[in-house]
């Protein structure tokens, strides 16, 4: 990386792999900073951009209760 900036910056919807993370913070090369897909995804939640959140809930029989009914009769 060559000219003024301080620092890099590489974006995926992916992952990085080891080799990129290593040179990412090589000594003596200007730092760069690596968002992979899982903390891009995370930064979008947490700002509200471009997604819509919706809570989902979830209904399950709870066996147990049923068998206690049982057992009484």
């Amino acid at each position: 990386m060559e000219g003024r900036a301080d620092k890099g910056l590489f974006i995926t919807t992916g992952y990085f792999t080891r080799e990129a993370e290593k040179e990412a913070t090589r000594d003596g090369a200007r730092p760069i900073e690596l968002v992979d897909g899982e903390h891009l995804a995370e930064k979008l939640r947490e700002l509200r951009l471009g997604l819509k959140i919706e809570a989902i809930e979830r209904v399950t029989v709870d066996e147990e209760w049923f068998k206690t009914i049982s057992e009484n009769e």
